[in-house]
């Protein structure tokens, strides 16, 4: 059997709109990641990782 994907939740959620700002993760994704198979929670990583790369990108460019 397949290794299954890890939780990318690092127990400190700030939740900004519909994004959590600690892990990338969307409240849907958040809510539903116990029942996602394993490329549903592969995608979901992916774009938590995009989101991220993207909040620091953009609070990076804020600073100076």
């Amino acid at each position: 059997m397949a290794k299954d994907i890890e939780n990318p939740c690092i127990a400190v959620c700030q939740l900004s709109g519909d994004l959590c700002l600690s892990c990338g993760r969307s409240k849907d994704d958040i809510r539903q990641w116990k029942r996602m198979k394993r490329p549903e929670k592969m995608a979901a990583v992916q774009r938590a990782s995009q989101r991220l790369k993207a909040l620091r990108k953009k609070a990076g460019g804020a600073s100076r």
